[in-house]
């Protein structure tokens, strides 16, 4: 580009217009200079926003080149949003926005056709494959093999390796890793013998084309000069390979992440890349965004909680920049059952004029909780989508289903009645099997204090055993499956299949106001004014298969993602018995729901420092009421204990005294242990004078309880009773 192009270029964004309404931080991260660049972005501090500005007020200033800027993205939807972002700013030439397999495919489909070859075939489904190459093997599905071998390449780890890092990363595997080697290298053979690639043999075959291919490496570093990655904490050693290609030795990379929203290490992400930029990277600039426009502070403050594991005192490093808001609640039920009715009157009571529908959204660990929580809705007639529930036409065993259903041609009722007894049959083969494993460890029964599992068998089977996945797939299949014959009790087997992709495939986040239904991994990138976390119980929240330190510490980034998803209202609920087939079992809090309950106590107490203490104790009290914290009289004694210092204090203050003179620690204490409402049971306090008791006595009894009128002279001074 010339000068006088670039001159205008220029002139045809307005650069002031890309730096209006940011903060210091944000503007930093826009304008600097600085190659390479890492900007931290915690939840609701404009990530999307300052990244779209950055690659435009480069474009604007003539640093960058449009026609040769590649923004990485991990999802179509991503990186239709940077466009269309982009394009609001009016640049000559668009930018390239594009997910890490869908630019390293098209590369790669350049250089097959340069080179004459016919290009391979894409496998975007591994089963039927590995479904040959298992057999007759029952102990691994097609599916926990894909996940296996996927697991490996993420981390270039090939088949004559896994063994050894399957050991180091202490896979716990249902058969040996030297069998599942060899299975992975008949893969390979199959894939090379057929003309066959899979989505992450893309990215392997177009850093090896860069690496070994002089001219190709040259092609694709010209077209792509400047490189900038989103949500780069989710970044695999894979991709990073791929991208470390894509840059060579030029210093021209920008990323945008958040560590503290790391949560697919299942996947191969490896948040280390962004947490040690700059140590990857010398010479590299990491800017951190300070402020977060998103939750309230009250919010914040209890995910700074979850954040530091419920260490008191915690403060989140970003600035809160909404006014206050309600404290987040706790709600525990005595059912499941009980927990998604009392979800849909929440849901009902926070619908209003100017808050739709499609304001509120409900959380939940796994999409196996969902069902419950929909069957809810339809009963009140609340609008509702479950986002994600078209990745259950993905499941192996599903679409295995699907395709025998589609050749019965027999009553749909026939067919789901011949359904549930299987499923049965596999769940108390499953329940066997387990009761084996728990006789190998000496245990009676499913024990959930000895398994550190959740309460009750049913999660262990549904979320740690390749069976249990299956059984929960079909489950929810039978579930579909009786809500078409309510509405069409006629219903035959070879319909079922296109009336289930129909209903599965959601149309989008605007098309139609609903609630939102989805798992926590599902809500990343999303918020709502107001969010609902359901079955927050030991075995779902942390995940009973979480054993290790990184997977718990993991777990908790984890209800970090769902907590700030929250800009005004948060409510947590738990039940005390949740039902899995025909069994129910007793649940438990989790540890997690400690952490909220100090935050919220914290809170409170806060709020009486900040504020007249009476009015504070009555306003925080009748906040205590709407949350269920568990150890309500510690809260109380802390609502009150507070209050009184705080009072004492500032009498203290006036009267150029020590506060113990106005009212001894040790009179506080009694007062909190006693909390009297009357006269006559101030009196009975041994710990307070008469002299005190006259003095201060009415307005003692307006702190503690709340009331300015009980016992209160009207002319008295309203803020020292005196």
């Amino acid at each position: 580009m010339t000068s006088g192009a670039v001159a205008t270029y220029a002139h045809r964004v307005d650069r002031d217009r890309l730096l209006d309404g940011l903060d210091p931080s944000q503007r930093r991260a826009v304008t600097t200079e600085a190659q390479p660049l890492a900007i931290l972005a915690g939840a609701g501090s404009g990530k999307t926003r300052v990244l779209t500005r950055r690659i435009a007020h480069r474009c604007a200033t003539g640093s960058a080149d449009a026609r040769h800027v590649l923004a990485l993205t991990f999802t179509r939807k991503a990186a239709a949003e940077l466009d269309s972002r982009l394009r609001a700013f009016g640049l000559r030439d668009l930018p390239a926005a594009g997910t890490f397999h869908a630019v390293a495919y098209a590369q790669l489909r350049t250089r097959w056709a340069s080179a004459g070859q016919a290009a391979p075939t894409l496998l975007d489904r591994k089963g039927r494959v590995l479904g040959r190459i298992l057999g007759g093997t029952t102990r691994f599905t097609p599916s926990d093999l894909a996940a296996e071998i996927e697991w490996a390449k993420s981390r270039l780890v090939g088949p004559d390796r896994y063994p050894i890092a399957a050991a180091q990363a202490d896979r716990r595997l249902p058969v040996e890793p030297e069998r599942i080697a060899e299975w992975f290298r008949r893969y390979e053979a199959e894939k090379r013998k057929r003309g066959l690639v899979d989505f992450d043999d893309l990215l392997g075959q177009c850093a090896d084309a860069i690496a070994t291919d002089p001219s190709f490496a040259a092609a694709q570093r010209w077209r792509f000069r400047h490189l900038f990655v989103d949500e780069y904490q989710d970044v695999n050693p894979l991709q990073e390979h791929l991208l470390r290609a894509w840059l060579g030795d030029r210093p021209d990379l920008a990323v945008v992440g958040d560590p503290n929203q790391a949560i697919y290490s299942w996947n191969g992400a490896e948040p280390t890349f962004l947490v040690d930029f700059a140590r990857h990277h010398p010479g590299a600039e990491v800017v951190h965004l300070e402020h977060s426009y998103r939750s309230t502070p009250q919010i914040l403050h209890t995910a700074a909680a979850v954040l530091a594991g419920g260490r008191a005192g915690a403060r989140h490093d970003l600035q809160p920049h909404r006014s206050d808001g309600p404290v987040p609640t706790i709600v525990g039920y005595a059912t499941d059952l009980d927990e998604a009715n009392g979800i849909t009157r929440a849901v009902h009571d926070n619908h209003r004029p100017g808050r739709p529908w499609s304001a509120q959204a409900v959380l939940v660990r796994t999409n196996a909780q969902t069902s419950v929580i929909e069957a809810a809705f339809r009963r009140a007639a609340i609008p509702h989508r479950v986002r994600g529930a078209a990745q259950l036409l993905d499941d192996p065993e599903v679409r295995e289903l699907l395709g025998r259903l589609d050749k019965l041609r027999e009553p749909l009722a026939t067919t789901l009645a011949d359904l549930e007894s299987s499923i049965e049959t596999q769940r108390a083969n499953l329940l066997e099997a387990l009761e084996d494993r728990l006789d190998e460890h000496g245990l009676d029964d499913v024990d959930p204090d000895a398994l550190d599992g959740p309460a009750a068998p049913g999660p262990l089977i549904d979320e740690t055993t390749a069976a249990g996945r299956k059984i929960a797939s079909l489950e929810q299949v039978l579930r579909l499956g009786r809500d078409l014959l309510v509405v069409d009790p006629a219903a035959r087997t070879e319909g079922f299949s296109g009336w289930l992709r129909a209903t599965l495939r959601e149309e989008g986040p605007e098309a139609a106001d609903a609630v939102s239904i989805l798992t926590f991994h599902a809500a990343k990138g999303l918020e709502w004014p107001v969010v609902h976390l359901a079955g927050i119980e030991a075995g779902y929240v942390p995940i009973s298969h979480a054993k290790a330190p990184a997977e718990r510490e993991e777990e908790q980034r984890l209800f970090y993602v769902a907590v700030t998803r929250a800009a005004d209202v948060l409510r947590c609920t738990w039940a005390e018995q949740r039902t899995f087939g025909a069994q129910t079992v007793d649940r438990k809090p989790s540890s997690y729901l400690g952490w909220i309950r100090s935050a919220a106590g914290e809170l409170a107490r806060e709020t009486v420092r900040a504020d007249d203490p009476v009015t504070a104790v009555a306003a925080t009290r009748a906040e205590l009421e709407r949350v269920d914290l568990g150890d309500r009289p510690i809260h109380e004694a802390h609502l009150v204990r507070s209050a009184l210092q705080g009072w004492r204090a500032e009498v203290a203050r006036r009267a150029a005294v020590r506060p113990t003179v106005v009212l001894s620690d040790k009179a506080v204490e009694a007062l909190v242990r006693t909390r009297p409402a009357t006269v006559d049971e101030l009196a009975a306090v041994r710990d307070i004078g008469p002299s005190t008791r006259e003095q201060h006595g009415a307005r003692l009894l307006a702190i503690i309880t709340g009331d300015a009128r009980r016992g209160h002279d009207a002319a008295t001074d309203p803020l020292t009773g005196t």
